[in-house]
């Protein structure tokens, strides 16, 4: 029998046993059930919103529901005596820093499209039935309105070019010929207004061309363009701050005398723009208790990312700095592996804190299941519509909680990667999506919840801006 964690044929090092984070919330978990050691005698700041019963992890889909309510200004999941969370006001931005974004205003038509009768086509605007005598000066794009045209009268035209009055078609230029005497033939069938966009044709003055909510795509910003906006009105883009925790991590260098390079600091910035925030900063704070309360209590940001320090360690100061500024715990571990001890809390109306484990996958697990629905809602952008697809192979699961195991697609089929353990990134660094392996595993064939990287939808150069 295959060990827990570990998949048929996959090497020891892919095993999903429990980090040292993971470890130390399950330590802290029985220390709340009164079934572990004794607590520390000395009183503790009460936390208002720690229920008196034991703490339990809350499930991974409701902790996704949670994250992604927190945000909206309705005071649903809040206590009665506290106001809703004020939502930031709309802003104006130019269309070069749209992409992305949600509108906040309705796109209405500022003219008709086109605004004036235009040729669809290269070739004659003609007047009356053929054949036709044709001006010697023809009329190109962004000139001045001609003069009209008379019955038996031809002038070369340009796609785009504004149609002069009278003009009953336009003939494509391989649709036409001259004769000696420089007349010009049709040499097909004609109907009146062939080929001339009409003026109002798209849309007249006023006419809604987009609703309040529409994600701003390449697309939207080449029509706001076109029907003559400089600017948009958007929901402003989430603001985010990094607080890297730890004593142990390098910024530069090989690993030594015991330290490590930290891989989040340069991760976690260019993945939360990914999910569409801007990153005021990214600082790094040793394992000391008053530094991480100056940064927490004088950042802001809409949502801080905190890195590290979510269990029960001597140096986890994550939980108590919470319960010291007053924060409300939302999520306090979620029944996911990688990941178990990440956190959200809610530190002030207008501000929320995603604690992630230190382990990179751990961390990205973190990001997928609370920091990606959180943003979403404060960027008011619709939820991605869910969808499965067969495993190639099976994948043991955790007995009670949800796994995310990195997999790559090839065709319509999922392949599970290995190195997947919470400290290892060498498999979500190669993947396509992450699969969601319910508490018991999946066998082979199965079909699969799949949550797509968020570079792997739109291109890194559409989701970096």
């Amino acid at each position: 029998m295959t060990a827990p964690g570990l998949r048929d044929g996959a090497p020891a090092e892919d095993s999903d046993d429990l980090d040292v984070e993971e470890a130390l919330a399950l330590v802290r978990e029985a220390k709340d059930d009164g079934t572990g050691p004794a607590r520390d005698p000395r009183p503790a700041e009460p936390h208002r919103h720690a229920p008196a019963e034991r703490h339990r992890a809350t499930p991974w889909p409701q902790a996704r529901e949670i994250a992604a309510r927190a945000a909206r200004a309705t005071g649903a999941t809040r206590p009665a005596t506290t106001s809703s969370a004020p939502r930031r006001p709309p802003v104006s931005v130019s269309l070069g820093d749209a992409l992305g974004l949600v509108l906040a205003a309705p796109l209405d038509a500022l003219s008709d499209l086109p605004s004036f009768d235009t040729s669809a086509m290269d070739g004659w605007a003609v007047a009356g039935p053929g054949p036709w005598t044709v001006r010697e000066e023809g009329v190109l794009a962004g000139h001045a309105q001609p003069a009209p045209l008379t019955d038996g009268e031809a002038v070369r035209i340009a796609t785009g070019a504004r149609v002069p009055a009278d003009t009953t078609a336009v003939l494509r230029t391989e649709h036409g010929r001259t004769d000696a005497q420089g007349r010009l033939h049709a040499t097909r069938d004609m109907v009146h207004g062939q080929d001339i966009r009409p003026r109002g044709q798209e849309c007249r003055s006023g006419d809604q061309l987009l609703p309040v909510g529409t994600q701003i795509t390449p697309a939207v910003l080449g029509l706001a363009a076109a029907a003559g906006y400089d600017t948009v009105t958007v929901v402003p883009r989430p603001r985010a701050e990094v607080l890297v925790l730890g004593d142990e991590l390098l910024t530069e260098g090989l690993p030594r005398e015991g330290l490590i390079r930290d891989a989040l600091g340069p991760m976690l910035p260019p993945w939360l723009r990914a999910l569409g925030a801007e990153v005021l900063a990214v600082r790094r704070i040793r394992d000391d208790a008053k530094a991480l309360h100056k940064a927490i209590t004088a950042s802001t940001a809409d949502l801080i990312v905190t890195t590290g320090g979510t269990a029960a360690g001597p140096h986890d100061h994550v939980h108590p700095t919470l319960e010291r500024i007053g924060a409300e715990l939302l999520v306090d571990g979620v029944k996911v592996r990688p990941g178990h001890p990440m956190l959200l809390a809610r530190t002030r109306d207008d501000q929320h804190l995603v604690g992630l484990p230190g382990n990179p996958l751990a961390a990205v697990s973190g990001l997928i299941t609370l920091a990606e629905p959180l943003l979403r809602t404060l960027a008011a952008r619709p939820a991605p519509e869910p969808y499965t697809l067969p495993l190639t192979e099976p994948v043991h699961g955790h007995p009670y909680d949800t796994r995310l195991v990195p997999v790559v697609l090839r065709g319509d089929r999922a392949v599970p990667l290995h190195y997947n353990g919470p400290a290892m990134l060498r498999g979500i660094a190669a993947a396509d999506a992450l699969a969601v392996v319910p508490p018991g595993g999946a066998r082979q064939g199965a079909e699969t919840e799949l949550l797509d990287l968020p570079w792997t939808t739109a291109g890194i150069g559409v989701c970096f801006t």
